[in-house]
């Protein structure tokens, strides 16, 4: 099993040696297969990310579903994650620390009403394991909704034989990935 450090370094690598429009093509069909989980197809709240370029991509998904259902997108405050709604482009602004899109407005403190979760990662394996960035910022907030259904989204090549864990670390109970590249 690889270390931490040595699997984000080839992931990283993997990453960037996949154009854009491929990682596009490839997300669209993960989220095609996210909105057809009947988990997701239940939800009333959903917790999502909005997408680095390196990321499968979300903010078509996003767009598609916010009308419909409470969508969540964090917001990084330190070394968490604060909730907010997303009710459009219009409501984003580009966050401090890594530029991403994250929602202006209330935050959402009722993590008991979120019933499924859209989890990036670095790496996942096929029992449900996940690595991060190496932050910890979903580690600390999904400790806090244990009764989200968590999804994991990655490319095929983000997926590994074994993810090295940690006590603190919780599995996806289920991870969707492209099986091409």
């Amino acid at each position: 099993m690889l270390d931490k450090v040595t699997l984000r370094k080839q992931i990283r690598a993997a990453k960037a040696a996949v154009p854009f429009c491929t990682k596009k093509a490839l997300s669209a069909t993960i989220m095609d297969q996210v909105a057809a989980l009947p988990q997701f197809v239940a939800a009333q709240t959903v917790l999502m990310y909005w997408s680095m370029d390196d990321e499968v991509q979300t903010h078509d998904f996003v767009d598609c579903w916010y009308r419909d259902k409470t969508i969540l997108l964090p917001c990084v405050d330190g070394d968490n994650l604060l909730l907010r709604q997303y009710t459009g482009r219009d409501c984003l602004r580009e966050g401090d620390q890594f530029g991403i899109g994250e929602p202006t407005g209330a935050i959402f403190d009722n993590l008991q009403a979120i019933d499924i979760i859209i989890v990036p990662g670095v790496a996942f394996d096929t029992s449900g394991n996940r690595m991060g960035r190496g932050r910890g910022f979903y580690d600390r907030l999904l400790s806090t909704t244990p009764n989200a259904y968590k999804v994991g989204v990655a490319f095929g090549f983000q997926m590994v034989p074994q993810v090295p864990t940690e006590p603190h670390d919780l599995p996806m109970d289920k991870v969707i990935f492209s099986h091409c590249i």
